[in-house]
C-alpha cells in the first residue's frame, strides 16, 4: 500500500505537527477570511474545550474515532445543538486546511456525521401580553431604548441589524427600512459594520406608519444632538439611528441590559399592585415574538421568511413549524364551525 501511495502521488509524509501547534497556522489563515466576531467566538470554543482535549495529538494520529468521541462528550455535557455544530464547523475548517496543505492525507471530519441542529423554542408574547407590553413601553422615559424594543417586535430584525442601522437606511417617503449591515464588536477590532448574516438578510422592511412617526421624532433629536456636539461628535462619517449623544455606536449588550432592568422594574410594580406579572423573555425572543405574531395574523410563511431575512424558507419552517401547525389547526376549527 505504501508503494502504491507513492506511485499514485497520494503519499503524505508524517508531519509530526501537533494539533495545538497547527491551530496557529489555521489562525493566520482564518484572520484573512473570517469576521472578527466569528474569530472571537471560535477562540473561545478552542480555548474552552477543543485545545484542552486535542492539542497534544499529532495531526496524522487524529482519526474520526477521536472526533466522534469528542462530539459525544459535548452532547453528554448538555450543550445546545447549535453550539455543538459550531465545534464541528471549526474542527472541519482546521482539518480542511491541513488536508489542503498536505499536513494530513485525509480529513477525519469526512467520516463524522454533522450534528443535527434542533431549534430550542423560546418564550414569546401572545397578543394580550403584547398589548400590555406596549402600554408599559409607552410610559417609559428612555425613548431610544423603547424604539429598539419596538423595532425588534415590529420588524423581527436581529439586534446587530438594529444597532447597525444608519439614517440613510431609513426612507420616510416610502415607509421602509433597508437592512444592509449588522454591527459587531470585539475587544481587538472594536465596532465594525459587516454584511448581515445571510444573503437573504439584505432586505427592505415596511414597519407600521405610527412607528415610523415615532422614528421621525427620534431623528430630529439625533440631528439636534449631532449639531450641538460639533467637534465632540464621535460618529465620524456614520450617523447611526441608535447611538450615544455624541454619535458613538451603542454597545451590543446595552439593549439586553435595559430590557432586563425594564422587566424587573415593571414586575416589581405589578407585584406591589397585586397584578399579573409580565412574562420574562430574552431580548432575542422579541424577534421570535414578531414571527409568531405574524403567523397568528395569518401571514404566509414565505413572507415571514423574507421579513426575517432567513436564507430560505426551510429555516423558517424549522424554527416556527409548530406555530404554523397550531395556526392551521385554528383555521380548521373556524371552518368546522361553518361546516354544513
Amino acid at each position: 500500500k505504501f508503494v502504491t501511495e507513492i506511485e499514485t502521488g497520494e503519499y503524505v509524509a508524517p508531519s509530526h505537527t501537533r494539533f495545538g501547534n497547527y491551530v496557529n497556522v489555521w489562525r493566520k489563515d482564518a484572520n484573512k477570511k473570517l469576521a472578527p466576531s466569528t474569530l472571537e467566538a471560535y477562540e473561545y470554543i478552542l480555548n474552552k474545550r477543543i485545545l484542552p482535549k486535542l492539542s497534544h495529538y499529532k495531526m496524522e494520529d487524529l482519526t474520526h474515532v477521536h472526533i466522534r468521541g469528542f462530539m459525544e462528550e459535548l452532547e453528554e455535557e448538555g450543550l445546545a445543538s447549535s453550539t455543538i455544530q459550531k465545534h464541528f464547523n471549526l474542527l472541519n475548517s482546521i482539518f480542511k486546511l491541513a488536508n489542503r496543505n498536505e499536513v494530513i492525507k485525509h480529513n477525519p471530519m469526512d467520516k463524522v456525521d454533522p450534528p443535527t441542529v434542533t431549534y430550542k423554542e423560546g418564550d414569546v408574547y401572545n397578543s394580550e401580553e403584547l398589548k400590555r407590553l406596549y402600554s408599559f413601553l409607552n410610559q417609559e422615559e428612555n425613548k431610544q431604548q423603547v424604539l429598539i424594543i419596538k423595532m425588534a417586535l415590529l420588524t423581527g430584525m436581529r439586534k446587530g441589524e438594529i444597532l447597525g442601522l444608519q439614517w440613510d437606511d431609513v426612507d420616510f417617503n416610502t415607509n421602509t427600512i433597508h437592512v444592509r449591515h449588522s454591527l459587531t464588536y470585539t475587544k481587538e477590532s472594536g465596532y465594525r459594520l459587516k454584511e448581515p448574516k445571510t444573503k437573504g438578510s439584505v432586505r427592505k422592511i415596511a414597519p407600521p406608519k405610527r412607528f415610523m412617526e415615532e422614528l421621525k421624532k427620534h431623528k430630529f433629536i439625533k440631528s439636534t444632538d449631532r449639531l450641538e456636539a460639533g467637534e465632540l461628535w464621535e460618529g465620524g462619517k456614520y450617523f447611526f439611528v441608535f447611538s450615544s449623544t455624541f454619535g458613538k455606536p451603542m454597545h451590543l449588550d446595552s439593549p439586553n441590559r435595559w430590557w432586563n432592568r425594564f422587566l424587573n422594574r415593571i414586575n416589581k410594580k405589578m407585584e406591589e399592585e397585586n397584578k399579573p406579572l409580565l412574562k420574562k423573555i430574552r431580548f432575542h425572543d422579541l424577534r421570535h415574538t414578531a414571527a409568531t405574531d405574524l403567523i397568528n395574523r395569518g401571514v404566509n410563511p414565505h413572507s415571514i421568511s423574507k421579513r426575517l431575512g432567513h436564507s430560505n424558507i426551510k429555516t423558517t419552517m424549522n424554527i416556527y413549524g409548530h406555530y404554523l401547525e397550531e395556526a392551521d389547526q385554528k383555521i380548521a376549527a373556524m371552518l368546522d364551525e361553518d361546516y354544513i
